[in-house]
C-alpha cells in the first residue's frame, strides 16, 4: 500500500466562525454557495472587492463540533487579521463571531495514498480538485503523531503546479486579480447560480461575455523556468512565470495574445526560451482564448 506524503503548512491560518448568523452571512458574501458544503463538508471560495477582485482566498470548512452553526476558515497566515476585520465590518447587527485560532489549530496536506484523520483532528478532500489530497486542522502541539511519509513544502508545491492549481499570492495578487483569472470558475469556487454576492454583477459579466483574457495556466519548458520572467511574443510582454517546479510553471498569461502569436507564428518566450502552454486536464477552457467551453 503507498504511504500518503505528508507536509505541514506553517504559512495557513485558522479562524474559528460561530454564531447563529454566521451560515446566513457567510452565504451573502463570498463567491461560493454554502449550499455545496454537504457532503464533503468543504468549499473553496473567495471575499471579493466590489469591483469583483479577489481580497481574500479561504477554505471554508464545516466544524463537526458545531454543526450548521459552526466553521473553520483555512486561510493564508499572513492576511488572517485582516480577513476578521473585514469580515466583522459587514456583520453588522448580524450574530456571529470571528476569532483567529491560529496558536490551538493548524493546517497540513496529505496526498498520494490512503489518508487516516487522527483522532482530534478534521479532515476535508480539497474541493477545487480532489488530486491535491486531504487537508488536516489539527491541535498545533500535535503535528509529530500526525500519520504519513513526512516531506516539504516544495514537494507539495511540485505536486500542486503538476496539477495546475494556482495558489493566492504565489500565482495571482490579491486585490488585483478576478476570480476568472485565477480558475475559479473551473475549480468550483465561484456559484454563478446563488444569490447576490459582494463584486457579482462584474463577476457574472465576465462569465456570461467570456472577457476573461488573462489565465493563470500550466507551462512547460526544456529548460528550468525562473519565478517573474516575463512570457513575451515577438516583442510584447503577455504573461509573467509564478510557481516554479523545475521546467513546469504556472503562469498568468494573456490567451488572447497568446493565440495572435500562434496564429503569426511567434514562439512565446520565457528567460529567450520557448515555452508551451498547456491545458490543465480538469478545465473546461479554450486554452486559446481562455472562455469556457461548459456552463459552470
Amino acid at each position: 500500500m503507498t504511504t500518503a506524503s505528508l507536509c505541514l503548512l506553517p504559512d495557513r491560518a485558522i479562524i474559528r466562525v460561530s454564531g447563529d448568523d454566521a451560515a446566513h452571512l457567510l452565504d451573502g458574501l463570498v463567491t461560493n454557495s454554502l449550499s455545496r458544503l454537504e457532503p464533503t463538508g468543504a468549499i473553496h471560495t473567495g471575499l471579493l472587492s466590489p469591483q469583483g477582485k479577489i481580497l481574500f482566498d479561504f477554505f471554508l470548512i464545516t466544524d463537526p463540533a458545531r454543526a450548521s452553526k459552526g466553521f473553520f476558515i483555512d486561510t493564508a497566515r499572513d492576511t488572517a487579521m485582516d480577513l476578521i476585520k473585514r469580515l466583522t465590518f459587514y456583520k453588522l447587527r448580524a450574530k456571529a463571531d470571528f476569532n483567529d485560532k491560529s496558536d490551538t489549530l493548524s493546517v497540513a496536506v496529505a496526498w498520494g495514498g490512503p489518508v487516516e484523520v487522527p483522532e482530534g483532528a478534521v479532515g476535508y478532500r480539497d474541493p477545487r480538485l480532489a488530486a491535491l489530497g486531504i487537508r488536516l486542522i489539527y491541535p498545533a502541539n500535535a503535528g509529530a503523531r500526525l500519520p504519513g511519509h513526512r516531506t516539504d513544502l516544495e514537494a507539495y508545491e511540485a505536486h500542486r503546479i503538476s496539477l495546475g492549481v494556482p495558489d493566492a499570492g504565489a500565482d495571482y495578487a490579491l486585490s488585483d486579480t478576478f476570480p476568472h483569472e485565477a480558475m475559479y470558475d473551473q475549480l468550483k469556487s465561484v456559484d454563478f447560480r446563488k444569490g447576490c454576492f459582494i463584486g457579482q454583477e462584474v463577476v457574472s459579466r465576465m462569465q456570461h461575455r467570456g472577457t476573461a483574457r488573462k489565465r493563470v495556466v500550466p507551462i512547460v519548458a526544456q529548460v528550468a523556468l525562473r519565478p517573474g520572467a516575463a512570457i513575451s511574443a515577438g516583442e510584447a510582454t503577455i504573461g509573467t512565470v509564478c510557481s516554479v517546479a523545475g521546467t513546469s510553471a504556472l503562469a498568468l498569461v494573456r490567451l488572447d495574445r497568446a493565440n495572435e502569436a500562434a496564429a503569426k507564428g511567434e514562439p512565446l518566450l520565457a528567460d529567450g526560451q520557448p515555452i508551451t502552454l498547456v491545458k490543465p486536464e480538469w478545465a473546461d477552457i479554450d486554452i486559446q482564448s481562455g472562455k469556457p467551453t461548459l456552463d459552470r
